[in-house]
This record gives structure tokens, sequence and C-alpha cells, in this order.
């Protein structure tokens, strides 16, 4: 390997690994921002958060290498013509193509490595991050009960206090209500004072209740109106609430699988195929269906009429019958119209939906081949947009590649909505990539032929040759 090519290596590869991880870490902010509610007060264990965002992370590996290799590339090309390396480059008889070999052999591998962590390691990932997204939203708080305030998170009971120390052992002002019977307030306990406790397997709570009354109502009484109740004043009193509800528990893995996004491609192909048949299966049968409603005959006697009408409501010839069963028929057939058009309607709903649940297999299934080639995509936008700008740092790059980042994430979105909505073919994931190949191709142009497309002379040049006119020469 040439010396030159290890310099650009360098100067590539690093760029390239910080700005994958700042992206990493951005997308990250943005999870822990959206389910930082969820996570926050309910004693989660370290193990558990970290387990978390490792798998929330390697979630966002297909979304962050593009933008990684966008970035890296605009930044790199823009450091050597900055520095007039790529100058002396070119005075060594090393073009720009070639200066762009070495990073586009290792953006051909990124991408490569993009699709193989897609289709194996994704669909794992998002198994794991499912599954223990869904235990840490659906774990309980932590029991917290302030004061003056009507706790409900035990599960059929309602707590309020007046007063709790600094320990959070003991109460002022007790009331407890047992709904454990679903209906309603008919069992309430009330004490002056009292202390709570937590069992060391910290599945139950203990609340040891001092100087109250217990009222009950008879639920079983036949006169709802005037109900008995009991009422027993106690010195003390032992209640005890189970709460392993609150613990954390790992879901099984076998309710999480069967979601096209936890499938490779193999899969995708099977599942596909499968929905595709239900569906075509379920449109013959209700053409079969709706080919029931209009029956058919040439026979015009009354007898045949009188079939019609009282089982389908249609007639053959209207003038064969009385005024008052053509009304009829006309109810009828108004009717049967209503339900048809009732029924299609169902039937049109119900495919549509199929439709969409198999436009989501397809878009997870180009997906896959889509963000590990706009790799390759956005590097051809990159590399000669920085050759052509020649700006290095942090700036001029960083605003670019958002820039372009976001008009293909733009396009992307766009087309992915419209696939769900059965407005184009799942192929269609494809026009993000499509629409920004042109302008990749069209600044690799520029950039090989030293175009001054960027040169403000150039520009200011153009708009006063379109815009000044020339002046008339004076006669003699």
């Amino acid at each position: 390997m040439k010396q030159v090519d290890k310099l650009i290596l360098r100067s590539f590869i690093g760029p390239l690994v910080l700005t994958f991880l700042l992206a990493v870490f951005v997308l990250l902010m943005q999870f822990l921002w959206k389910y930082i509610d969820d996570m926050v007060g309910k004693g989660l264990d370290f193990l558990i958060i970290a387990q978390l965002l490792f798998y929330a992370s390697a979630t966002f590996v297909p979304m962050a290498l593009p933008i990684a290799t966008l970035f890296a590339s605009i930044m790199t090309m823009g450091n050597f013509g900055e520095k007039y390396e790529l100058i002396a480059m070119k005075a060594g008889g090393i073009s720009i193509r070639r200066v762009m070999m070495p990073m586009a052999m290792v953006v051909l591998i990124l991408t490569g490595m993009a699709f193989y962590f897609a289709n194996n390691v994704m669909p794992i990932a998002v198994l794991k991050y499912k599954m223990t997204l869904y235990d840490v939203t659906r774990k309980k708080p932590a029991l917290n009960i302030k004061p003056s305030e009507y706790y409900s998170g035990i599960d059929g009971y309602v707590i309020r206090i007046d007063k709790k120390d600094k320990e959070n052992k003991n109460l002022k002002n007790i009331i407890i209500y047992d709904h454990t019977d679903g209906m309603g307030n008919v069992s309430v306990t009330i004490a002056d004072r009292g202390k709570m406790t937590v069992t060391p397997d910290e599945r139950f709570l203990i609340f040891d209740l001092y100087d109250g009354y217990s009222y009950v109502e008879d639920i079983k009484a036949e006169n709802y109106v005037s109900r008995p109740m009991t009422r027993m004043k106690f010195d003390e009193q032992t209640m005890k609430f189970d709460l392993s509800a609150f613990a954390f528990n790992k879901s099984d893995k076998e309710y999480f699988k069967g979601s096209y996004q936890m499938m490779n491609i193999r899969q995708l192909d099977e599942t596909i195929d499968t929905l595709k048949l239900n569906r075509e299966a379920k449109i013959k049968e209700y053409k079969n269906v709706v080919n029931g409603y209009f029956p058919v005959s040439n026979q015009h006697d009354e007898m045949v009429m009188e079939k019609y009408i009282s089982d389908t409501g249609y007639v053959v010839q209207m003038d064969k019958l009385s005024p008052r069963k053509q009304k009829e028929v006309q109810r009828r057939a108004l009717h049967s119209a209503r339900t048809i058009n009732e029924e299609i309607t169902m039937y049109s709903q119900i495919l549509q939906n199929d439709q969409e649940y198999i436009n989501r297999h397809g878009i997870e299934w180009h997906q896959k081949f889509t963000l590990s080639v706009a790799c390759f995509v956005l590097f051809l936008i990159g590399a000669p947009f920085g050759s052509i700008v020649r700006k290095g740092g942090l700036g001029l790059p960083l605003v670019a590649s958002v820039i372009f980042f976001v008009l293909y994430y733009v396009i992307n979105t766009i087309c992915i909505k419209a696939i769900r909505e059965v407005a184009l073919p799942p192929y269609g994931m494809w026009i993000s990539t499509i629409a920004m190949l042109p302008l990749g191709i069209f600044l690799t142009l520029k950039a090989t032929t030293d175009s001054s497309v960027f040169d403000k002379g150039t520009w200011r040049k153009m708009i006063l040759k379109i815009f000044m006119r020339p002046k008339k020469k004076q006669e003699i």
C-alpha cells in the first residue's frame, strides 16, 4: 500500500468512527428523552438499564452509518483541499478518482457489513430491545405514597395519608379503601396513626395501624338502597399488601417473536408469500359471497317472483307484479343493496388492512438493502462535495451533512408512509436512494473535471451575463 493511501485512510477512518459514535449517541439521547419517565423512580438495577441502552444503540446502527459516511467523506476531502494536500496530490499525478478510491473501498466493505448487520444481527437486537423495553415500562414505580394524595399503585386499594416522617415509616391520619371485591367503597379502614414497612424480600408491604375503625358494608344484602354496615373499632391492626406486581420480571421471548422487525430476508420472504396466498384466498371467498347476492333466471311466473321476494328481494320483471308487491320488492331491494354495500365496504377494509400488513413486511425487506446502499450513495455525494468546497473542520461539513441527510431522510419517510397506505408498492423504498444518486454522479463529475460549481466568482459572472445587457455602440 502506498503512503498516500495510508494517509487517506487514516484521515477518513478517524472521522468515520467518531461520527458514527456521535450519531448513535444523539439517537440514544432521543430515545432516553422519550422513555425517561418509564425508567426513573422504579428502582431498576443498573445492569437492566445498561442492557436496554445497549440493545437500543444496536437498533440505531443502520441509521447512524449513512450519516457517518457522509460526514467523514466531506470532512476528509475538505481537509485535503483546505490544506492544499489535494493540490499536491494532483501535482503528483494522482487524480480525484484515485484519491477517492481507498475511501470507496472502505465504504464498500462498510456497505456489506451494514447489510449483514441488518439481516442477521438487527432482528436479534430488536427482539432483545423490545423485550427489555416492555419489561421496564410494565414495571410499576417504587412505592411512594405522598401526603394529601390518593395513591392507587397497589391493585385493588386506594391509600391516603396526611403526614409521614422523613424515613417514610411513621404515618398520620390514614385512610385505606379496599376495592378488591369490585363493588366500590364497601370496605374502608381509618386510623389515627400507623407504621409502614416492607418485608426483607420486598414482596409485601406491612401497615401497622393504631387507634382506628373499619367500616364494612354487607354486599350480599338484598336491599341495595340501605345495606347494613358493620363498624369495628381497633387499637391495633395489621394489613399486608402484595407487591409482586412491582417487581421486574423478564418476559418470554416467544411472545415477541413473529414481528416483521425481527425477521431476516429468508423469513420475510416466507411470511410475505404466506400473507399473499391468504389474501388471494380471501378475495376469492369474498367474490363468491358477493356473487351470491345476484341470482339469474329467465322465468317470470308468479311463483318465481314470490320465491325471489321471500329469499333475496330481487325480481326479474317488475311489470309482472302488482303495485303492492312492486313496493315490497323495492323495499327489499333497497335493504339488500345496503347490506351488500356494507359487506363490500367491510371486505375492502379487510383486504386493505391485509395489504398494509404485507407492505410493512416489504418495507422491512427493502430497508435492509436501501440503508446499506445509502452508505455508498451518500459517499458519492460527500467526497466530491468536500473536494469542491475545500473546507474542512466541523462547520461546513456538519451543516452540509445535515442538509444532505435530512433531504434523504425526508424522501425516505414520505415513501415509507405512502407504502404503508398502499399508495406505493414496497419497492418504492428505493426512491430516496435513486433520487440522491444523480446528485452524487453530478458532483463526482464536477469534482473530477475541476469544476468551479461552488465558486462565488463563477456564479457572479453567470448572473451578470444573464441580466446585464450589453451597451449599444454609439453611431459616429
